[in-house]
């Protein structure tokens, strides 16, 4: 049951005049392999991680099984974070765009309920938000369920780690049992397969192979290194490599706040983003990191679902990652839209049998890389220096300094002594930095 291209699925016409606006040429692996099922109304368990096209999917079918008359609620997709909530709306508003008798409704903490509430007794067929107030909502009897036929569980992994089972299985049960049941999710632990096995009926499992879920542009590296020592070879790959936009993975918020202090005091312009900061924080970090007045950010796992932000140059593990496949979620930031990227893994002690497993589970070699010397770091600024002066020269803007240039010449110093001493300034200055 999959298809080759969108013209197979039979969708209708607003909806592939939506495709096209988005530049959509053909449907991704998870698209393919899982919308006939959606529109069939089937239940499905999908494995798929960001970045796969996996909101498309479900957002098509969604909208495609949408009544237009019928003005109650008739689906329900619920979202981990805030962050990733909001996207999903964006996403299934830019797909809803000629369906102009669906309303969809993102609901979240952090913005005033009083606002959601008028929004849902004006009639939303479609709501995307995140446990908890999809729960305040029930708990208030501003939502009725009485006519979902959908209920979407959208990165079901993350919802059980941050505590929201009881949640979940609440807003289930509020749902008529005729019903489609989908859920999304990077792992597959128990936690997912019993919560399956309780809610779905005879579900289709689509799970994307390891090799579509890996990128092939990264080239990944690890690096053995001391844990107090982290900092310093992090700070030492950043200027080895001239990096403009970093994106590193630290395993708890603890470790998040303090290397961000860490990289702050060493002058490098970084910010953290993790679930404890208040959604203010939050928004005002990712603007600043996607306007480039940040160029490393430093994140947990969590708190990373959602970023989607092109020109990333580099991911670093600073932590390594308890779970393969939260190895290859993280590394997938770099290397977007064809572009190549670096990923570093920092190893300390008995950690590399992981690199091994992670290995194993890729089918990619991860690179064993030398810590790289001060000497090292130096020998790449002096040559990135040495291309600047190239550039300015062949430019050929240099009026008042050939000048001064001139002034010293008569005071008997050679034109090479003027320039070794004006680069040695520069060089000593860049050292102090």
């Amino acid at each position: 049951m999959e298809s080759q291209g969108f013209e197979d699925l039979h969708l209708s016409k607003e909806m592939y005049r939506a495709i096209a606006d988005m530049g959509f040429e053909e449907p991704t692996a998870i698209q393919n392999q899982s919308i006939p099922y959606l529109l069939d109304g089937k239940d499905v368990i999908g494995q798929a991680q960001t970045g796969t096209g996996k909101t498309a999917a479900f957002g098509i079918a969604t909208l495609e099984r949408i009544d237009p008359k019928n003005k109650k609620l008739q689906a329900v997709i619920l979202c981990p974070t805030r962050e990733l909530a909001i996207q999903v709306s964006e996403e299934l508003k830019n797909l809803s765009r000629y369906k102009k008798r669906i309303r969809i409704l993102p609901v979240y903490g952090g913005q005033p309920i009083g606002r959601q509430i008028k929004a849902l007794k004006e009639g939303v067929q479609i709501i995307i938000g995140t446990p908890g107030r999809v729960m305040d909502h029930l708990d208030r009897r501003t939502l009725k369920m009485g006519d979902v036929k959908i209920i979407i569980l959208d990165e079901a992994d993350e919802m059980l780690d941050m505590g929201f089972r009881d949640d979940i299985e609440t807003i289930v049960k509020n749902i008529p049992e005729q019903r489609q049941t989908i859920l999304f999710s990077a792992t597959m632990p128990k936690s997912i397969l019993k919560l399956t096995k309780r809610y779905q009926s005879n579900p289709q499992l689509i799970k994307l192979v390891h090799k579509e879920m890996t990128v092939s542009n990264v080239e990944q590296f690890f690096v053995e290194v001391k844990q107090q020592a982290k900092t310093e070879v992090l700070s030492r790959l950043i200027d080895l490599y001239n990096l403009k936009l970093s994106l590193v993975f630290c395993n708890t918020k603890r470790r998040v706040d303090e290397l961000v202090e860490s990289l702050k005091v060493r002058g490098y312009l970084a910010d953290g983003l993790h679930g404890d900061m208040q959604q203010k924080q939050r928004d005002r970090v990712m603007s600043k990191f996607r306007k480039r007045e940040i160029e490393i950010l430093v994140a947990t796992d969590v708190a990373a679902r959602g970023i989607d932000v092109g020109d990333i140059e580099a991911v670093f593990n600073y932590d390594i990652p308890a779970d393969d496949e939260y190895y290859v979620h993280r590394i997938g930031r770099t290397a977007r839209v064809g572009k190549a990227g670096h990923a570093f893994t920092f190893v300390t002690g008995k950690e590399a049998h992981r690199i091994r497993e992670i290995q194993r589970f890729t089918k990619t070699k991860i690179i064993a890389k030398k810590v790289p010397s001060v000497n090292d770091v130096e020998e790449i600024r002096t040559n990135l220096l040495l291309e600047k002066v190239k550039g300015v020269i062949d430019a050929g803007h240099l009026g008042k300094c050939s000048n001064l240039v001139e002034k010293l010449v008569q005071e008997d110093y050679t034109s090479l002594e003027v320039a070794a001493a004006l680069l040695n300034i520069v060089i000593d200055e860049g050292s102090k930095e």
